[in-house]
């Protein structure tokens, strides 16, 4: 009894006293946090792996779809554009929904979506069913694209340059396992387009798996992360006005540009080395070593991007590659295939360092999901109109030079804009900065 009494008694000063009860809940919530960590890591995983698949393997068996459907090539030029634009039009909504419901069950969501829109798609029948469906699916990617800064920055604030690397890895893998494995999946289940696209169904289906005990869990593991800043900060992000940031403005651009060459290469680039002789299976393996440039280097990119206080030498880099890139689709396009895929694989890395830059730009989790909506909507409005343009030069030249010069010249200011927002700052200072001018 004596003991039992000494540990309720209040302690003398300089001891240093452990609450039972205080104790025990750290018990509980250690093991808690490690779970719901560690769920997260593979939910980010999966997710990742689904968010390209939907276009890649469109891209892969285009020619047949086009046929299948009577598409012109301007109307396939203008299916290439639906990704950017419900991007653009279902990424804004992201934050708000991430609010109301939290991102878990947002991503959850998007998963169940894009699983339902790739099983419809190739069997609803017509064109506009097609791009009905297709919208469907990349609604979910959208507000997935949008969420996943926001998760990394929340759950992982101290390593946001190696977990988005896992997570742009992850999202190469899946879009180079789709170009190159659509075409033989398709052969392989008998020739048929649809059954090749729905196949795909079935990642998104495992992707939803460890969402939901994240969903049915949202305030203890919420609890069990807490975030590192302060109420001055918190505030500051929840009035921040993201358009009077040129930082935002700038990643904005960047981040269009760069998904103008992105969704360019996935929807044309298997057209135009088919174009010159290379058989479609080749095109597919082609357009897949493009992707999985991605993997080892969506992992070191960013990791070394944070480490340097200006990411405008990386994207030099990653934008001369593209020229060059282009300049052998031109000049070489079958006899040097091979180069030209690896160097565009290379400057497709522009994607995850956009992404290390919306997490390094702002201070809270708040902030970069102002961000990273800005940013990826704005862009994508900005891509829309790329891979259009690019059908109807193709259809209307005869030929890939005017294309070609089309991406080519898009380049050199994606590297111009990306090297501005590639400086060390943050859009709360430049907002705090043009709110103390005007006052």
């Amino acid at each position: 009894m004596a003991s039992e009494k000494t540990e309720t008694m209040t302690p003398t000063a300089g001891a240093n006293p452990a609450p039972p009860v205080q104790t025990e809940g750290a018990e509980k919530q250690a093991p808690t946090r490690a779970w719901a960590t560690r769920l997260v890591i593979v939910g980010i995983v999966l997710a990742a792996m689904n968010l390209r698949p939907a276009i890649t393997s469109l891209g892969a068996l285009l020619e047949e779809v086009r046929d299948g459907l009577g598409m012109s090539g301007t109307l396939a030029g203008l299916l290439t554009s639906v990704p950017p634009l419900c991007f653009a039009f279902f990424g804004v909504m992201a934050p708000r929904l991430a609010k109301r419901f939290g991102p878990s069950a947002v991503v959850c969501v998007g998963m169940v979506a894009i699983a339902s829109g790739l099983v419809i798609r190739p069997f609803i029948g017509g064109t506009a069913g097609f791009l009905a469906a297709t919208a469907l699916a990349l609604a979910g990617i959208a507000v997935s694209n949008v969420l996943m800064p926001v998760i990394v920055k929340r759950w992982f604030p101290d390593r946001v340059g190696s977990m988005t690397g896992l997570y742009s890895m992850a999202l190469a893998l899946g879009t180079s396992l789709a170009a190159a494995l659509t075409v033989p999946v398709t052969d392989g289940l008998g020739g048929r387009w649809q059954t090749g696209l729905a196949v795909w169904a079935l990642l998104a289906v495992v992707a939803v798996i460890p969402w939901i005990p994240l969903v049915r869990d949202r305030g203890q593991t919420a609890a069990a992360v807490p975030e590192h800043v302060s109420a001055a900060v918190r505030r500051e992000d929840d009035e921040l006005r993201i358009t009077s940031s040129r930082t935002a403005w700038a990643l904005a651009v960047f981040f269009g540009l760069q998904a103008t060459a992105a969704y360019i290469t996935m929807g044309w680039m298997p057209q135009i080395f088919r174009d010159a002789g290379v058989p479609a299976g080749q095109a597919g393996v082609l357009l897949a070593v493009t992707m999985a440039m991605g993997v080892p280097l969506a992992f070191v990119i960013p990791r070394v991007a944070t480490r340097l206080t200006n990411q405008g030498p990386v994207v030099i880099v990653l934008g001369t590659c593209g020229l060059a890139g282009y300049a052998g689709l031109y000049l070489a396009p079958a006899g040097g295939a091979w180069v030209w895929a690896l160097l565009l694989g290379v400057s497709n890395c522009a994607f995850p360092l956009a992404l290390t830059m919306v997490g390094m730009r702002a201070k809270s989790s708040v902030g970069v999901a102002k961000l990273s909506a800005f940013a990826q909507s704005t862009g994508y409005l900005i891509s829309i109109p790329g891979p259009l343009l690019v059908g109807v030069l193709y259809q209307h030249s005869g030929g890939w030079g005017l294309p070609l010069a089309l991406m080519a010249g898009l380049m050199v200011p994606q590297i111009v804009i990306g090297t501005l927002a590639g400086r060390n700052r943050t859009v709360e200072d430049e907002v705090a900065a043009a709110r103390t001018a005007t006052a």
